[in-house]
């Protein structure tokens, strides 16, 4: 399925918008597999439509016989024990960074386990987050873990820009959200 001249490497995807051009890019350079692992989105059906945009992303770039999807189960549970104390937390504050943590530990542990390369996230490619915090705390996940993390911030370079033009391309439905209850307030 993959080639094995380039790196392995894990790319946590949050979902198929913000994959687009982040694959777009990274395609070239590594052996991808993308990990679905997002246990902020509510409620399940968003989590399931978002998981299946991704499969349908795959399907109409044709990529399905060059990138694998790992899908974790869904466990909301895990992020609402973590973020309980920080409801009140403003979007884009300490709360984000508790769920950045989630998601990019997850991702360095799996990425260690299953002998990956490196690991990165789709995380950065929205105008809503911050990839510097992202970055970080990706680092600390690879220390803590035991591989490599890419640095990156997607939308520089008109990144956030591309992946609307191939959302639109391969007719992909965004979200109003970012994924959890009190984003989607």
């Amino acid at each position: 399925m993959q080639e094995s001249n380039k790196p392995r490497m894990l790319l946590h995807c949050c979902c198929a918008p913000c994959a687009t051009y982040v694959i777009e890019q990274l395609k070239p350079d590594y052996d991808l597999t993308l990990l679905y692992y997002n246990p902020n989105i509510e409620p399940m059906d968003e989590y399931k439509r978002r998981k299946n945009e991704l499969l349908k992303l795959l399907q109409r770039a044709n990529l399905e016989s060059e990138v694998l999807l790992l899908d974790c189960e869904y466990d909301n549970a895990v992020y609402l024990d973590a973020a309980q104390s920080l409801k009140d937390e403003p979007e884009g504050g300490t709360r984000c960074g508790v769920c950045y943590g989630l998601r990019l530990g997850e991702t360095a542990k799996r990425a260690k386990a299953d002998g990956y390369d490196v690991f990165t996230t789709t995380l950065s490619v929205s105008p809503h987050k911050n990839a510097e915090l992202i970055n970080e705390i990706g680092l600390t996940q690879a220390e803590e873990h035991g591989v490599e993390f890419l640095q990156a911030n997607f939308k520089k370079k008109d990144g956030y820009l591309r992946s609307i033009e191939l959302t639109v391309k391969y007719n992909l439905q965004r979200q109003s959200y970012c994924g959890c209850k009190i984003s989607m307030m």
